[in-house]
């Protein structure tokens, strides 16, 4: 049975304080990867992968890089390959909440300036209490002005969209 958190712990354990830097090699090797014909698992892809990682990586040897691309042979060799991005999605997850970095998705009617996103981030970062906050900016026209902003579950719609469909409901509401 597939296990990304297990995956994802293994990983951070491995490489401790250096998980950030393992993580930034494993985004850059995998891409490449998953443009290779045929399927990428078992014992031998896993050891020619490791192979042609080591000899096309550029990087000077480190164990971070080292770490991560016996951690994408093992990976391969599992045939869990297929996964990968979802494990790395939950190494992300997994140090940002160790890191105290909050991950918010904004989603707006029309792109924010530079002094809007910035603070927007301040206030977040202030009233929640985080070390940091990673925003991912989406655009929907369909709000027609304002944003949404989703951060985990909870969802804090301050769009024009959504005030008038608010209007809707209450005025509906009063005359039922």
């Amino acid at each position: 049975m597939f296990r990304k958190h297990c995956w994802a712990a293994a990983f951070i354990s491995v490489l401790g304080e250096n998980a950030g830097s393992g993580l930034a090699y494993l985004k850059a090797l995998v891409p490449p990867l998953s443009s290779f014909p045929g399927l990428l698992y078992g014992y031998t892809a896993a050891r020619q992968i490791e192979q042609i990682l080591r000899s096309a990586s550029g990087a000077p040897a480190s164990d971070d890089i080292e770490y991560a691309i016996r951690f994408i042979a093992l990976v391969i060799e599992k045939k869990q390959f297929n996964d990968i991005d979802m494990i790395l999605r939950t190494i992300e997850e997994s140090l940002d909440e160790r890191n105290g970095v909050l991950a918010v998705t904004i989603e707006s009617a029309s792109q924010l300036d530079n002094s809007a996103e910035e603070e927007l981030r301040r206030r977040i970062k202030e009233r929640i209490g985080v070390n940091d906050v990673k925003m991912k900016i989406d655009l929907l026209p369909e709000l027609l002005g304002g944003y949404r902003l989703r951060i985990g579950g909870l969802c804090i719609d301050a769009s024009l969209k959504g005030q008038i469909e608010k209007m809707k409901a209450d005025l509906g509401a009063d005359i039922a």
